[in-house]
């Protein structure tokens, strides 16, 4: 039987201290959901697939393929592929959505130029018809800060796109969602972010378009996986 999502507490695995789970949290709150927060960046263990009711893999600077460094990503990989397997909900957000593609056997690369800052990403036609990302128009603002890019795996449905790179979300089955791109970016994430970005990078008003849109899917990603939504 598949268990309930709120029967555990959800994981957020965060790699770096300022790539924390932002409006992701608060979404994750106002619908009676636990997170434990996992910092790969102080030691802390991958938690194995029978200790959560979910998993949420934030960004990171790190490739995949860093394993050498970072040998808690073949534990995260694995994590990944167990909760697929057992129909777990899933988030992974750029360095996340890469993780759950190479958990999935799907090439992950370095692209051709680093994408980085407020934009835009465009859904396919799958991506309009998605009740979690296609309700609210045809494209999404997004902050982009990524240069490797992931290839969607077998059984994958491609959600959106954007000029520079064609693959930037992905969902399998109902309840695991990739997305290349950033949405859960709140003014104190954004502080975090500022040192390691340019100022135009995270401008007002703009970032606050990027919350409101990533706030409604997330939303309506979290009611989904919890049974609240109605299956896309």
């Amino acid at each position: 039987m598949r268990p309930r999502p709120t029967a555990l507490p959800w994981a957020v695995i965060q790699h770096v201290a300022w790539e924390g789970p932002g409006t992701i949290a608060g979404e994750a709150a106002s619908r009676g959901l636990k997170l434990r927060l996992y910092r790969m960046d102080q030691g802390d263990a991958v938690p194995g697939v029978d200790e959560v009711g979910g998993v949420i893999v934030m960004g990171g600077p790190m490739s995949v393929h860093d394993t050498a460094d970072h040998p808690h990503l073949v534990h995260e990989r694995r994590l990944l592929r167990d909760a697929v397997e057992r129909e777990l909900p899933i988030l992974g957000v750029c360095l996340g959505a890469q993780l759950l593609a190479a958990a999935l056997d799907a090439r992950v690369e370095r692209g051709p130029i680093l994408e980085v800052g407020i934009g835009e990403v465009t859904l396919t036609p799958e991506g309009k018809r998605d009740l979690v990302v296609g309700p609210d128009g045809d494209s999404v603002p997004v902050v982009h800060w990524h240069e490797e890019t992931f290839h969607v795996p077998e059984r994958g449905v491609l959600l959106a796109e954007s000029d520079l790179y064609r693959n930037q979300a992905f969902r399998l089955g109902h309840h695991a969602y990739a997305f290349q791109f950033h949405l859960e970016v709140d003014r104190e994430l954004a502080a975090a972010w500022a040192p390691r970005l340019s100022p135009a990078a995270l401008e007002e008003p703009r970032r606050a378009e990027v919350e409101r849109a990533g706030r409604a899917i997330l939303g309506r990603y979290f009611d989904q996986v919890l049974g609240s939504g109605r299956s896309s």
